[in-house]
C-alpha cells in the first residue's frame, strides 16, 4: 500500500481552479488505488513554524556543525515533524494558483521550513548539492489567470511553474508531472476549454501514477 500526500494552498476552495482539478485526480486515483492512504495538508490549517529565535539560530548551528542548545533542540523538532510528515509519502500532488506571478506566501514557507540539509537535500565539496527526496512521483496542479506559454511572450512573468520545478528538484524529485489551467480570468469559454484539456490530463495521469 502506497501513501500518497496530497498539499493544497489555495485558500479560495470550491472557487479554486487548482483545488478542482487536483480533486478530480485524486477521485480517480482512489478508485484505481484503493488500497493506498491519500492525506490532505491544507496549508491554511496548518502550523508552520517561524524561522526566528531558537528555530533560526538552530539551523545555523546545523550549518556549522554545533550542537543545539536544549531551547534550539526543541524548537527544532517541530521543523522536523513537518519534514517527517512530507518524507513519510510515497507520492505527491500538490496545487497551487498564480499569485502575483509566483506561489502563495504559504506554500513558500511550506518549502521553506522541509528544505534543509541533511533532511531533504546535502552537500559535499566533491559532489554539490544532492537531493535527497528520492524515486519519488509527484503531480503539480497549476492554475493562473493569465497565460504565459511560449507563444504569449509573458512566459518571462511566470515565477509560479519554473519556481516549483526548481525547488522540488533540489530536494530530489525527477519525476515531475505538471497540470495547467489558464487563462482563468480570460472568457468563461477559455476558461472552460482549459478545464477540459486539463481534466482529459487528470485521467491520463492517474491512470498510471
Amino acid at each position: 500500500m502506497a501513501k500518497l500526500l496530497y498539499i493544497e494552498s489555495s485558500p479560495r476552495k470550491k472557487r479554486s481552479s487548482s483545488i478542482q482539478l487536483s480533486h478530480e485526480f485524486l477521485n480517480e486515483y482512489r478508485k484505481l488505488h484503493p488500497k493506498d492512504e491519500v492525506v490532505v495538508l491544507d496549508l491554511w490549517q496548518k502550523e508552520l513554524p517561524s524561522f526566528d529565535g531558537d528555530v533560526i539560530d538552530g539551523k545555523y548551528a546545523i550549518l556549522h556543525g554545533q550542537k543545539f542548545s536544549e531551547a534550539q533542540a526543541q524548537a527544532w523538532k517541530a521543523v522536523e515533524n513537518v519534514i517527517e510528515e512530507f518524507k513519510s509519502a510515497d507520492k505527491y500532488v500538490i496545487s497551487l494558483p498564480m499569485w502575483n506571478f509566483g506561489i502563495p506566501y504559504k506554500l513558500k514557507h511550506y518549502f521553506d521550513v522541509i528544505t534543509q540539509p541533511g533532511y531533504t537535500f546535502s552537500f559535499s565539496p566533491q559532489t554539490g548539492y544532492q537531493g535527497l527526496v528520492t524515486n519519488k512521483k509527484i503531480v503539480v496542479v497549476y492554475s493562473r489567470g493569465g497565460a504565459y506559454g511560449a507563444e504569449t511572450g509573458g512566459q518571462n512573468l511566470d515565477f509560479q511553474k519554473p519556481y516549483m520545478e526548481t525547488i522540488l528538484g533540489f530536494i530530489g524529485f525527477k519525476d515531475i508531472q505538471s497540470i495547467l489551467i489558464e487563462p482563468t480570468l480570460d472568457t468563461p469559454e477559455k476558461k472552460e476549454h482549459s478545464i477540459a484539456q486539463a481534466t482529459k490530463q487528470v485521467h491520463k495521469l492517474a491512470s498510471h501514477f
